[in-house]
């Protein structure tokens, strides 16, 4: 029965769109689909991002799911889907929280809610399903002590204004990462989601002294030595530490004066071309081992803050706890004004920081 079912949901058009149909309800039905969809192509979802490569792994062994991804920054997602309509050679991808809402206004994602959504906290998800934050993370430093000459590992924002320190935090532009590092900037001198302009006075004073890196903070920079102190996400900085060929030489720590604490959310591009396949990754992302895949990857499930409990071979890999009790990360408490915030931070960006530069 089971090779009948998939031999018409192959050779049929209607039989395809009643699996769709049905897959929200009935995860047997879904998973037959996604097979019979054979792949699933991704943006912004690489190997070396909070463990995807222990998804796509996963879902290629269970499914036999075959994936590519095209690395982008969240921005440059949103625009693909919204660019390629019905020749999307996309099905999903994973975007910073502030992303989500505006894929769902620009009309290019389609809702799944997986199984666990009960699991998910309100603040976290679009009722609709369009979106889900499925990890979180807090903006921490990484820095290369072997590039500090003398000067002591900054462990605040205050040490960042007054020492010597160069300081990547990417393209703000288009980065969910960097704008989040702007966000954290600001929270640490009294400023929040509606107010980034104490954000943009750091920065502004560090590009003035001539210590603002226009590098990126990624493996490759920080290979090539280029970045001393670099702005990330926590679980960004840990996976980077473990991938140097010396990573005593680095520490990973979150900034004791103030930060942010956000996370993504996968998209599914409402003209994918693999729907349920791309349905069947997210009910996968938000299984048991599926969040704990992204927690192998460092970043910190969303599950883990109501039902998952996290390993002690995994938790132990992580920035202690009590970083984030002294820091005490803020989240995002109006995503509506920071979305308003976060169109205006490109421009704002160049007009007051990027002018100053040395």
């Amino acid at each position: 029965m089971k090779q009948l079912f998939l031999a018409s949901l192959l050779g049929s058009t209607i039989a395809m769109c009643g699996a769709a149909m049905a897959a929200d309800t009935d995860l047997k039905t879904l998973e037959a689909a996604a097979k019979a969809e054979g792949a699933v192509n991704s943006v912004g979802m690489p190997d070396d991002w909070a463990n995807w490569k222990g998804t796509w792994e996963d879902l290629a062994k269970t499914y036999g799911l075959k994936h590519i991804d095209t690395d982008m920054s969240s921005a440059q997602e949103i625009a693909k889907f919204k660019a390629e309509k019905d020749n999307a050679s996309a099905d999903i991808g994973d975007v910073g929280a502030a992303f989500g809402p505006i894929a769902v206004k620009q009309e290019v994602t389609q809702p799944y809610k997986p199984s666990t959504w009960a699991q998910i906290p309100d603040w976290a998800k679009d009722k609709d399903g369009h979106w889900a934050l499925a990890y979180t993370g807090t903006i921490a430093f990484i820095v290369n002590k072997k590039l500090l000459h003398g000067s002591e590992v900054p462990t605040s924002w205050a040490d960042l204004q007054t020492g010597k320190y160069k300081v990547s935090v990417g393209d703000v532009s288009t980065a969910a990462q960097a704008a989040n590092g702007v966000l954290a900037a600001a929270i640490a001198n009294k400023g929040d989601e509606k107010n980034i302009a104490p954000g943009l006075q750091f920065f502004t004073k560090i590009a003035q002294q001539g210590r603002l890196s226009l590098s990126n903070p990624t493996i490759a920079t920080m290979e090539k030595g280029e970045v001393e102190v670099g702005i990330v996400w926590d679980f960004n900085g840990l996976s980077y530490k473990a991938k140097m060929a010396n990573p005593d030489d680095y520490v990973v720590l979150i900034p004791s004066d103030g930060s942010v604490k956000s996370g993504y959310t996968t998209i599914i591009n409402k003209h994918a071309k693999h729907p349920n396949a791309a349905k069947l990754t997210r009910e996968y992302i938000f299984s048991d081992a599926g969040q704990l895949n992204l927690a192998r990857g460092n970043a910190r499930p969303i599950r883990a803050e109501t039902d998952l409990k996290l390993p002690a071979d995994i938790a132990k890999n992580l920035i202690p706890g009590e970083q984030y009790t002294k820091a005490n990360p803020q989240p995002i408490k109006d995503a509506d004004a920071w979305e308003v915030t976060s169109k205006k931070l490109p421009q704002l960006w160049n007009e007051q920081v990027i002018v100053e530069m040395k």
